[in-house]
């Protein structure tokens, strides 16, 4: 966890942006290609699938989920749980349905979470609804064949975070089979000294309790099965982070494998599970069908 304390301001900033690594685009220009793929895509999936839009989870304004269900469930399904990135302050649940085609038309429900983003939101709050999300959900589908997490970037973060959950503090116990985290930070004390803390305004306390890497639980028995997936053109930071959080996971027990994807950065990684032929597709999909 010492790799970044070595830089330069001007160093560390460039190495969680993770537009500047993009070998498609210029920096702005894949960031709205991501914003426009990832919207584009949730409409057709909104077209595509039986959904119930905008479902309250809380009373806070974020507190909303989308749930896209497969169209003649024939019994229980499991529940993909999908967590967006865009650095804790961008992006929402309206732009993360693109997932759902190929996983519905598999008999798998896909819910997207909504959160209170920054500068509303503060890193505590998130994690909170993020786990909250989580317990309702699990009441929702008490039947359902196990939920499925699977986040991106921050997304990844919050995900990472709701594995580290006492759950009885939420008065849930979520059948949690399974993890999929998509270049993600685990660690969040370097970011307090980049550019994305102008709107998180993180304390370096705050960094350090919301750090997944920090606060791993030892694996029960029966626990979820997590994959860690990092992009050829991320940062090296970010797969650095990856890296040490996966082989983290593992010597707390958990059974984790990761996963080096070639020819993508930091934002077609995840814009392509609209595609059911996409790896990362297809390993999730055999992740729900081997539970």
């Amino acid at each position: 966890m010492e790799g970044w304390r070595g830089m330069s301001a001007e160093a560390l900033e460039r190495q969680y942006s993770p537009s500047r690594w993009s070998p498609r685009l210029g920096s702005d220009a894949v960031l709205r290609a991501h914003l426009a793929a990832t919207a584009a895509g949730t409409q057709r999936a909104r077209a595509g699938a039986r959904t119930s839009l905008h479902v309250p989870y809380g009373t806070g304004p974020g507190e909303q989920l989308d749930i896209y269900l497969p169209a003649e469930p024939s019994g229980p399904f499991s529940v993909l749980v999908y967590i967006h990135g865009g650095y804790w302050q961008c992006l929402s649940k309206d732009e993360s349905g693109f997932a759902a085609p190929p996983l519905v038309s598999r008999g798998v429900g896909v819910v997207a979470v909504g959160y209170d983003t920054a500068p509303h939101g503060h890193m505590d709050a998130m994690v909170r609804q993020v786990r909250r999300s989580i317990a309702f959900l699990a009441e929702r589908y008490s039947g359902a064949r196990g939920l499925y997490l699977c986040g991106h970037s921050a997304g990844a973060h919050l995900a990472a975070m709701a594995l580290s959950t006492d759950w009885a503090e939420y008065g849930a116990v979520p059948d949690i089979r399974g993890a999929v985290l998509v270049s993600g930070i685990y660690d969040l004390e370097p970011i307090l000294h980049t550019y994305v803390n102008d709107a998180l305004n993180m304390s370096r306390e705050v960094a350090r309790r919301n750090s997944p890497m920090l606060c791993i639980r030892p694996a029960a028995p029966a626990a979820s099965e997590v994959l860690v997936a990092v992009a050829q053109h991320d940062s090296p930071e970010f797969r650095r982070q990856s890296q040490e959080y996966g082989q983290a996971l593992r010597a707390a027990g958990w059974a984790v494998s990761l996963l080096d994807l070639a020819g993508v950065d930091h934002f077609d990684i995840i814009e392509k599970l609209s595609e059911e032929s996409y790896v990362l597709t297809q390993v999730i999909l055999n992740m729900i069908s081997r539970a």
